[in-house]
């Protein structure tokens, strides 16, 4: 069995215009939410073996949060560029590829792209994943090579409770 947990990553800071959407750091509230979230993972003992993130800030941000409640080194985060504005070809690429010694992996990056796969790799129908939100998708095989279209089923999808404004 493998399991890919998506978590999209924490709301991010729009008050500074003048900065790329790359560089987009998180706002107060995606700040409390990462580690929210993290513990919540924590607290069923389900931490992944394996995280990767899109390097952008605010996904690499909120992967560091994540790590840093489930006690594992910011180093052994591993960044992909393509995570960044990617389609679901492109994500299925980056999970095809995942070393089948990992048995549970996380993924760090950005809608739509996670939500279109979500819905594509299970019986998922997610209309979108919120901020912070995370999705557990279980696969009844041990190839990352054999994820695909429907072959896995939704476990769990969780997003903060958050009703602050900030």
């Amino acid at each position: 069995m493998k399991q890919l947990l998506l978590v999209r990553h924490g709301k991010s800071d729009w008050a500074n215009q003048h900065i790329s959407d790359f560089e987009r750091p998180l706002n107060p509230r995606g700040l409390r939410n990462a580690p929210e979230m993290a513990r919540r993972i924590l607290d069923r003992n389900e931490i992944p073996e394996l995280i990767i993130s899109s390097p952008a800030l605010r996904a690499i941000t909120t992967a560091r949060h994540f790590a840093q409640v489930w006690n594992k080194p910011a180093e052994q985060i591993s960044q992909e560029k393509a995570i960044y504005e990617a389609n679901v070809k492109t994500l299925l690429h980056i999970v095809n590829k995942i070393d089948n010694k990992y048995q549970r992996v996380a993924l760090f990056g950005h809608n739509p792209g996670f939500t279109d796969l979500a819905n594509y790799l299970s019986d998922a129908d997610i209309y979108n994943i919120p901020t912070c939100g995370t999705v557990w998708i279980e696969f009844p095989f041990d190839d990352w090579q054999q994820v695909s279209h429907h072959t896995g089923s939704l476990l769990k999808f969780d997003y903060p409770k958050s009703a602050s404004d900030d």
